[in-house]
Parts: structure tokens; C-alpha cells; sequence
């Protein structure tokens, strides 16, 4: 009963700071634009702003919800309905802490602890092409559908270079558990050389190829500039939600930003040691283990919100790709690149396996 009452707090709070990261990341996309322009963002409604995202919110709900005579209405609403909803139970295997004791019981920050975790983030992520598909086709909009076979061709070009390094993170904790290929960034000396520091073994120093392509795959996954060609307004209006207002826009919306912050998640579970501090162990002896957990939690969120200002920051700096400049990246640069990483990772592990035996 503990259990059960400990995973629904976890899944209320990861739901909550889900959708607060989501608003807020539309008020500091627009402060971190601001900054590269030389301009001042937000700043009317509450101080610097902060109460934009507020304003935005009641405003979607407010706009008239418009729907084309000619859509099919059913997959209409489904669309934007399934990127929210895989947005949000992508999170639930990605552990964001140590542990917490209560009453004297552990408890993992980590919804559900699978086997098979990795599987089950290459899964969602792939279906949720189907809705942005789903939205472009359902529109019966000829701009609209061309966004979304955009969309989803560079989706699925993107997750092979993806899947490919995510393999070789595998390959290298020898499981598919996040919470394993997280323990593993714990403890060793990186490279067999540098000293021991608790918490600093991370994948970053063993794949930088990986975390390039991987953090390129991302970008391309999550529609941001310069891989926004499904929604470029130059060419297709709005891309594949041109047709929808109100929350339904919404939705795409913010199940966009989700998915920034799922991805950022991901890439610090993958190649930053997920919760994993310096001297994490010392803390955790001298302090306890909930001090430990909490500044887990701490320093996975710290992590994250660089990435997704590293993201925004590559936003306003680079234009926008031709269509077929992108293709041409996913599937002659990173694909080979990632493949050649994986079979050097594999000779590595082969060979350490072979001298140390």
C-alpha cells in the first residue's frame, strides 16, 4: 500500500513538472530569443513576464475551436490527443533521483523500473509519429499533409542514427534498465586512468561521437530549427497543424515541449550520469540517504534545463535546413557515423573483454 501510494504522488508530481516545464519553456524560448536579438522578451504580464505562459494558457481554452467540414473529425481530435499522451507516459521509466526513504523504506524515483526501458522509449517515440501523421492527414489541408509527411519521414530517418547510438550505450552497461546504464556512471576511473570520483564516470567521456549525433537525432525528433521543416511557415502556412485552434493547437503545442524535456531527460540519463553528482557517495554517508536523493533530483533537473536552453540556444543561432540538406544529414552523415561508432564501441568492448580475461 506504501508502494502504490508513494508511484501515484511520483506520477502526479512528474505529470505537474511535466506541464509547468512545458508552459515555461514558451516563456524562456522567448527570453533566450530576446537575448540573441537584443530585445526584452515577456515583460507585461507579472515581473520579467513570468505570468505569460498563464495568459497563453487562458487564451487557447478562450479561441474558438474550429474544425473543417471536410476532416475526419474522429482521427481530427485524436491526433493531437496521442502526441500529448505518449509526450507524457514517455517519462514514467526514467528514474530522476537516488532513492527516498520513508518510515524507514526505500522508494525509487522511477514510475516504473522495466527491463526493457530502453525498448519501451524507442517504442513511444515511434508511435508518436502516428500523431502528427494522424493530424496532417485528418485535416484534408494539401499544406497540412505535406507537413506531416515531413514530419514523419524525418522522424524515422532521425531514429535510426538514434537507435544506433542508444545500442551503444547498451552495449556498454549491458542492459536495457535505465537505472542500470545510470549506476553504471557511478563509480570507475574514466578511462582507466583519471582518479575515482564518485558519480563521475560519465558516458560523455566514453561516447562524445554518440552524444553529438544523439543530441542532432533530438533535435530532429523534437521538430526544433534548423530540422523545423514540418511546420516551416515560409512554405506550408503552418505545416501539418495549420487547420487546428484552441487547445487542439495547444496541444501540438506544448506535447512539442514535453517532448524537449523528455529528450533532454534522456540525453542526461544516457551521457551525463543521470542523477549522479560528484561525490555522491560522500553524501550520501555523511548526510544521508534523502539528502543524497534530494540533490539527485536536483542535479538530474539542473542538467535537463541546460539541455533545453542549449536547445533554444541553437534555435536562434542557426537557420533553417533545406528538405533535402536534412535527408542528406540523417541518412549519409549520421547513420554511417553512428554505425562506425557502434562497430569501434563493439571492437572496444571485445578487446578490454580479451586483455583483462
Amino acid at each position: 500500500m506504501e508502494l502504490l501510494t508513494f508511484k501515484i504522488i511520483l506520477v502526479l508530481s512528474l505529470f505537474l513538472l511535466s506541464l509547468t516545464v512545458a508552459a515555461y519553456s514558451t516563456w524562456a524560448e522567448r527570453k533566450v530569443a530576446a537575448l540573441m536579438q537584443d530585445r526584452y522578451g515577456p515583460n507585461r504580464t507579472g515581473p520579467l513576464g513570468i505570468l505569460q505562459p498563464l495568459a497563453d494558457g487562458g487564451k487557447f481554452f478562450f479561441k474558438e475551436d474550429f474544425t473543417p467540414a471536410n476532416a475526419d473529425k474522429f482521427l481530427f481530435i485524436l491526433g493531437p490527443s496521442l502526441v500529448m499522451f505518449i509526450s507524457l507516459i514517455t517519462g514514467a521509466v526514467i528514474p530522476w533521483g537516488k532513492t527516498l526513504s520513508i518510515g524507514g523504506t526505500s522508494f525509487d524515483l522511477q514510475v516504473a523500473s522495466l527491463d526493457i526501458g530502453v525498448l519501451y522509449l524507442i517504442g513511444m517515440v515511434s508511435i508518436g509519429v502516428y500523431g502528427v501523421m494522424l493530424g496532417g492527414w485528418a485535416s484534408n489541408n494539401k499544406f497540412s499533409l505535406i507537413g506531416a509527411i515531413r514530419a514523419s519521414s524525418q522522424m524515422i530517418s532521425y531514429e535510426l542514427a538514434m537507435g544506433l547510438c542508444i545500442i551503444a550505450i547498451v552495449m556498454m552497461a549491458g542492459s536495457l534498465d535505465l537505472k542500470v546504464i545510470v549506476e553504471q556512471q557511478t563509480h570507475g576511473k574514466i578511462w582507466g586512468i583519471i582518479p575515482e570520483i564518485s558519480g563521475l564516470n560519465w558516458n560523455i567521456f566514453y561516447q562524445p561521437l554518440a552524444f553529438i549525433i544523439f543530441l542532432v537525432a533530438a533535435l530532429a525528433e523534437c521538430n526544433r530549427a534548423p530540422f523545423d521543416l514540418a511546420e516551416c511557415e515560409n512554405e506550408l502556412i503552418n505545416g501539418y497543424h495549420t487547420e487546428y485552434s484552441s487547445m487542439k493547437l495547444g496541444l501540438y503545442m506544448f506535447g512539442e515541449y514535453v517532448n524537449m524535456f523528455i529528450s533532454n531527460a534522456l540525453i542526461v540519463v544516457l551521457f551525463f550520469g543521470g542523477y549522479n553528482y560528484p561525490g555522491i557517495d560522500w553524501v550520501t554517508q555523511n548526510w544521508g540517504e534523502n539528502a543524497a536523493g534530494i540533490l539527485s533530483i536536483f542535479s538530474f533537473l539542473m542538467k535537463t534545463f541546460f539541455g533545453i536552453f542549449l536547445f533554444m540556444w541553437i534555435r536562434w543561432t542557426l537557420p533553417r535546413f533545406r528538405y533535402d540538406q536534412l535527408m542528406h544529414l540523417g541518412w549519409k552523415k549520421l547513420l554511417p557515423f553512428a554505425l562506425l561508432n557502434l562497430l569501434a564501441t563493439a571492437a572496444i568492448i571485445l578487446a578490454y573483454e580479451h586483455f583483462t580475461k
